[in-house]
């Protein structure tokens, strides 16, 4: 596990770098500049939009008396989202906005619900050091 999030601070930081400096190359250093502000801007807005939306639609849900399972999983890939987009970085900005979207998010939730189908058929699911 330690190696993965080692492998996942050294590599993303140096994959982002080399991007921005490939787009700098192509179309200019200001324009790359503007465009992640840009994105990250446009990044925060849709992350704010789409966490209120998801917090209503979880309040709807627990007040009809329902588990809001699939909206906490919605609620997770919209801060995982926000994160990515205040990252600088282009691969980072689409990762985050791909989360941010409704009809890409259903992509993103099967995957965790898959994982987690996974973990609690093998007994790995822990929550806590317990």
């Amino acid at each position: 596990m330690y190696k993965w999030l080692l492998a996942v601070f050294i590599v993303v930081p140096l994959v982002e770098l080399i991007g921005i400096f490939t787009v700098g190359n192509w179309i200019g250093g200001w324009n790359t500049f503007f465009i992640l502000i840009v994105m990250g801007l446009a990044g925060a807005y849709l992350a704010r939009a789409e966490g209120r939306r998801v917090w209503v639609e979880a309040q709807r849900q627990m007040q009809a008396g329902q588990i809001p399972g699939q909206s906490i999983l919605d609620g997770l890939c919209v801060l995982a989202g926000g994160l990515l987009l205040l990252m600088p970085g282009f691969i980072s900005d689409i990762m985050g906005v791909t989360l941010l979207i409704p009809a890409t998010r259903v992509f993103y939730r099967q995957m965790m619900l898959h994982w987690l189908e996974k973990r609690m058929r093998n007994g790995n699911f822990k929550i806590g050091r317990f």
